[in-house]
């Protein structure tokens, strides 16, 4: 039972693994391996609750099973749990001192919490593990070098107000290029970040009644905007960190915004100026990227002129022969219609003869794997496989369209497919998708500008559409090498705040925002899909009250201590 659970597992058939791991624990009460994979199956589900009970049951049966310390270390850190999942790292390098994987996260949740000297000793000694000749290098081996020098320049960074410096133009671009396709650490004349500078103290732990009234409130308001932000789809783990560095990024956008519409500038990498779209963009990056440095969250447009020649490629797998990506399930159906649409037209116009017989053979067709035989049977090119792009309408230029993402379906038989999509980034297509969003933030500002001096209501939903037309042509573009998805989305609530609307709803079950970005026909269509769930209300006076984000947190140590500070008992009470 524990392999045919396993193997349901590695095909991404979740609910049938966690059925088959349970079957097995009838038969054996005190069977370790299947509490460990029944963790990992719950775990990779997102739900935490369960896994932690499964992994707690393994442990039980034996404290020192390496395996489920480090799965259960994994599952903390990406829950937001650092110093708990510290633990288990710590623990599982007792029994097992040369634990990769261990070893790699107890240098990464140091870092993570602010804790450089203890981090980087840890990511030194994954360094030094060299493979043999012949070997393979692990995924541990490839990523360490990354972490520690941007370890080291974080580090040298702590007490630099966060407006004087921008990452994207201080890390060399072959090492950036490198970082963010995950290559090797092979970078002709590299010029290593500086070791550790001794004056420069570690990040200590701030207790959340340290912080001044006020800015407890900040805190517990960021809390529960960024929980709202929470997929409630399989394969999403939700992670406090996260939701508290996503709240506190949509607040700063909330207050640049409404600095912008009334006039005021901003200062962004050492110059004061009247803020720009990228730079409302900029608050959550920063915000992102501290919250977990393990991401290369950069943006893609900043990197060397010839790895953008050749395109960046934002590659997702929804189906790999036997596996299937269960995040985007619920899209496949949505996905099929729209090829079957393609087909057609492109029949319409190349076959209209055999456009009959197509579309009836396309009724029959329910499944992606299954549309495979019917392409090969009426389109002789068809021999591998065949692509299908979607494309983008402008609202700039009327009747315009540019290219969105490429879905490719290859394969020789059902059982052998490869279903996946694909956005490529060049230069070319980034230039019109900055136009249009040059173009609606000119808007938004204008807009914005009228709405702080008038109270009518058409002026706050025309406000409110704009802002989601822009943020959809940003899920379009996919600009950032990581975490364009919940960046986007912060800075949809922060506007929408600036704009007197606070986002009450959470985001439906199985909804993906960036997805639904991509696969609707317009921005019209997105703004309306979006205002569905978002439940929006009058935003709360007291938010106008609240202290300045980039005030209270102007460098990287005070950021880290944010996110680091519990406030689970005092916010509770709050609410």
């Amino acid at each position: 039972m524990l392999y045919k659970g396993l193997t349901f597992f590695h095909r991404g058939l979740l609910k049938e693994a966690i059925e088959s791991f349970k079957e097995a624990l009838k038969q054996k009460v005190d069977f370790i391996d299947a509490y460990k994979s029944l963790g990992q199956a719950y775990r990779e589900l997102g739900n935490f609750e369960a896994a932690t009970e499964s992994f707690q049951k393994a442990l039980l049966l034996n404290q020192n099973h390496v395996q489920t310390l480090q799965l259960r270390g994994m599952m903390l850190y990406h829950h937001g749990s650092l110093q708990e999942a510290l633990k288990n790292f710590k623990r599982c390098l007792q029994l097992e001192p040369y634990n990769e994987v261990c070893q790699y996260m107890k240098g990464l949740s140091h870092v993570a919490m602010g804790q450089f000297y203890e981090g980087i000793k840890a990511q030194t000694k994954v360094m030094l593990n060299d493979p043999l000749p012949g070997q393979k290098a692990s995924p541990e081996y490839l990523k360490v070098k990354y972490l520690r020098e941007y370890s080291r320049y974080l580090h040298a960074h702590l007490d630099t107000p966060l407006t004087e410096y921008n990452i994207d133009v201080d890390l060399p671009g072959s090492f950036k290029d490198h970082w963010a396709k995950n290559l090797p650490f092979l970078i002709e004349d590299y010029e290593e970040q500086p070791g550790l500078q001794p004056h420069i103290k570690d990040v200590l732990h701030q207790n959340f009644e340290s912080y001044k009234p006020e800015v407890q409130e900040l805190i517990c308001i960021a809390d529960r905007l960024g929980s709202l932000m929470q997929y409630e789809t399989p394969g999403f783990l939700p992670n406090k960190r996260i939701h508290r560095a996503m709240g506190l990024a949509a607040l700063e956008v909330m207050q640049a915004v409404q600095r912008t519409w009334t006039n005021s500038k901003v200062r962004m990498n050492g110059k004061t100026r009247l803020m720009q779209w990228r730079d409302m963009f900029d608050i959550a990056v920063k915000w992102r990227r501290i919250a977990d440095p393990d991401q290369p969250v950069l943006w893609l447009d900043q990197m060397p002129a010839r790895s953008l020649s050749r395109g960046f490629n934002n590659h997702i797998n929804l189906i790999r022969g036997q596996v299937i990506n269960m995040r985007y399930l619920e899209y496949f159906e949505k996905i099929l219609h729209f090829i079957k649409d393609r087909i057609l037209v492109y029949h319409g116009a190349n076959n209209p003869k055999g456009l009959l017989e197509v579309r009836e053979a396309l009724e029959k067709v329910h499944k992606v794997e299954d549309l495979l035989p019917i392409m090969k049977q009426f389109n002789t090119k068809t021999k591998d496989g065949f692509t299908v792009n979607t494309k983008v309408p402008s609202l700039k230029d009327q009747g315009k369209e540019y290219d969105g993402f490429t879905i490719t379906i290859t394969g020789d038989k059902v059982g052998n497919i490869l279903f996946s999509v694909e956005t490529q980034t060049t230069e070319e297509r980034t230039q019109l998708y900055h136009a249009e969003i040059d173009a609606l933030y000119k808007d938004l500002t204008a807009k914005g500008k009228v709405l702080i001096l008038s109270s009518e209501f058409g002026e706050a939903d025309a406000v409110c559409n704009l802002i989601l037309s822009l943020v959809y042509y940003f899920y379009n573009l996919m600009p950032l090498s990581r975490g364009s998805s919940v960046i986007a989305y912060s800075v949809i609530v922060g506007a929408l705040m600036a704009s007197g609307k606070e986002v009450a709803g959470k985001i439906p079950k199985g909804k993906l925002v960036d997805f639904e970005a991509m696969t609707a026909p317009g921005s019209e269509a997105f703004s309306k899909i979006a205002k569905s769930w978002m439940n929006l209300k009058s935003i709360s006076p007291s938010y106008k009250t609240l202290p300045s984000v980039s005030e209270t947190f102007p460098t990287l140590r005070s950021m880290i201590e944010v996110l680091n500070t519990d406030s689970s008992p005092r916010c509770l009470k709050k609410l």
